[in-house]
């Protein structure tokens, strides 16, 4: 082979192992950042072990939020269109839970119809305009 050609073949092969090894340590560092989660789809195929701490995520279906007893306990169900879930949930929920809205919670599958969250984070959709900017452009547009 020529020697010309070999330096390079050499370089383009050294350019890729280095390449690779740096993608490859930015993806072993960010493995730990990943918050997925799953469909209550997902759910009913996967198989989890007792005790096992896990995201689910989906919509909360429109009519379903029961607040329990007198304290703040509420059951609500997640769907995402195809399954259904039970989801029980002892706290305060955020701000932006409604019903008909995405969100992720944080707890233990105890069947494959119930989950038991401990936390629950709600998602809100690129048009969220804090309270107040929205009132200010509406005004803005009828002027």
């Amino acid at each position: 082979m020529n020697p010309v050609r070999k330096r390079k073949l050499t370089l383009i092969l050294a350019g890729f192992f280095v390449l690779a090894t740096v993608s490859a340590l930015i993806l072993y560092a960010l493995r730990q950042n990943i918050s997925l989660f799953y469909t209550p789809t997902q759910l009913v195929h996967a198989k989890l072990s007792a005790n096992q701490v896990i995201r689910i995520g989906g919509m909360v279906v429109k009519g379903s939020l029961v607040h329990l007893h007198h304290d703040l306990d509420v059951e609500f169900k997640l769907t995402d269109f195809k399954a259904t879930i039970q989801v029980h949930y002892a706290g305060i929920l955020p701000d932006l839970f409604r019903e008909g809205q995405g969100i992720v919670a944080i707890g233990q599958l105890i069947d494959a119809q119930h989950f038991k969250a401990i936390d629950v984070l709600a998602k809100h959709d690129e048009k969220y305009m804090p309270p107040g900017v929205d009132n200010s452009i509406i005004m803005a547009k009828n002027q």
